[in-house]
């Protein structure tokens, strides 16, 4: 790929090469073109799960002066659980599409990721914390040098990650090198990102960073002081944890003096685990119906921010729906790298018309889909799916079971609205079902230009 295709002119790429011969920092207006930028991840995060969305319990300081300096969405979607979001983040495609099904399954090796587009661009790229994208099951486990579906065969330079979730005094894998760390993993991988962040700031490199962090994932084993904090709620002092993190990052990026051109997204990877017989254990959906697993809202909608203080001078809230799907062909936009393999077609859109304040509505839905996998077949009716745009949600909750909700007015999805409007559910479910034929198409490796899945 031409490490020169985010740049427009033969000048600009002799400036660039030129500085980074000598080690200086990028011209001004080079670094405008090139914003570093972080994606950050938590692990069963619910909606309400953060002091600007309500929550009580504990306080989030750093999301909610990140939520305050920046777009913050009130409708962000996930897919219903945590590999299948991680494939979408990486692709901007749907995780059905690659097979991606459940939690623990692999990231197919033709897919074509967000860290390789960033290549393509010239960052330099880097990976820490939970990966669950190389189909190992159970707690968190080192990732081998050798893993084919590891970071590093999907385009990340950098990583100090782990298999799955994780918690206190864990060991971590820096690129195939077992490393046992002491304290809170939350605070473990923001460390290891900042000596990323600073080595690269130092040497006028553009980044790109997932910072994907193992909490608040059961088994809930946070510091004693965050337990305090939390009044005694190990799920709360998980998120305690993660916040001082993002405090930490941030700071991180001030002292450095690159914040300003630093995007950083920050979200969760599906709705909270809430447990029906300790209903206040595992966190709040804010009145959302569902939980992490479900089509409804409380297992879809999560938390999410985008801080990029050169891009987004006006801080506001939007209601605009977005998408996990979206960050890719975001990101994509941002760069313009040249991805000549790109593997289509995508399932999210580009926000960067919203970030420059000029999308009020979103301009095709969104597709969820859990596919079913008792049955060995994939098909239409195989799992529960749902087609959500900019006020109306269908779900469809079983085979030839149809539910239709106004969520501008009916947010804990109460009121079926099937029966009254029978031309928004045909009109819906045709859109739907179409979509779900173009995603059987894709999973069946056509979208692979020959190479078979």
């Amino acid at each position: 790929m031409d490490r020169w295709g985010f740049l427009e002119s033969g000048a600009a790429v002799l400036a660039f090469a030129l500085s980074c011969c000598v080690g200086t920092a990028f011209p001004a207006d080079e670094r405008a073109r090139s914003p570093n930028i972080i994606l950050c991840m938590t692990d069963d995060q619910g909606w309400a799960d953060v002091s600007y969305n309500g929550l009580k319990q504990i306080q989030t300081p750093a999301l909610d002066a990140m939520a305050a300096a920046g777009v913050r969405f009130n409708r962000f979607y996930a897919q219903q659980s945590c590999s299948p979001t991680r494939a979408s983040v990486m692709t901007g495609r749907h995780p059905n599409r690659m097979g991606v099904f459940w939690p623990g399954m692999p990231l197919r090796k033709q897919e074509v990721t967000i860290a390789q587009a960033a290549k393509a661009a010239g960052y330099v790229t880097g990976h820490f914390g939970k990966w669950h994208l190389n189909g190992v099951a159970g707690p968190g486990k080192p990732i081998a040098l050798s893993d084919p579906l590891g970071p590093g065969p999907f385009g990340f330079d950098e990583w100090f990650s782990v298999s799955n979730y994780f918690d206190l005094d864990w060991t971590f894998s820096h690129k195939g090198e077992n490393v046992k760390v002491t304290g809170d993993g939350s605070d473990a991988i923001v460390a290891e990102a900042l000596k990323f962040v600073a080595e690269n700031a130092k040497q006028g490199k553009p980044f790109f960073a997932c910072v994907w962090f193992g909490s608040p994932h059961a088994p809930h084993k946070p510091l004693p002081e965050d337990l305090k904090t939390a009044g005694g709620s190990a799920y709360y002092g998980e998120i305690v944890g993660i916040d001082r993190s993002m405090g930490t990052l941030r700071k991180g990026l001030r002292d450095l003096g690159i914040a300003d051109n630093t995007m950083v997204w920050f979200n969760s990877d599906n709705g909270g685990w809430i447990d029906p017989a300790k209903p206040n254990a595992n966190g709040e959906t804010g009145g959302l119906r569902g939980r992490k697993g479900d089509m409804w809202e409380g297992g879809l909608r999560v938390p999410a921010i985008i801080e990029w203080p050169a891009r987004i001078r006006q801080p506001f809230v939007t209601d605009v729906p977005a998408s996990v799907c979206d960050i890719y062909p975001t990101i994509v936009d941002i760069l313009k790298p040249r991805v000549p393999n790109q593997v289509e077609p995508l399932d999210g859109i580009s926000l960067v018309p919203l970030l420059d304040g000029q999308m009020k509505e979103r301009p095709r839905p969104i597709g969820f889909w859990q596919y079913d996998d008792s049955k060995h077949t994939m098909d239409t009716d195989s799992g529960p799916s749902a087609w959500n745009d900019n006020r109306y949600k269908l779900v469809k909750s079983a085979p030839n079971q149809w539910e239709l909700y106004d969520l501008t007015v009916d947010l804990s999805e109460k009121t079926d609205l099937a029966a009254k409007h029978p031309e928004i559910v045909n009109r819906m479910k045709a859109e739907l079902e179409a979509w779900q034929q173009s995603v059987l198409r894709s999973n069946r490796g056509e979208d692979y230009k020959g190479k078979s899945p």
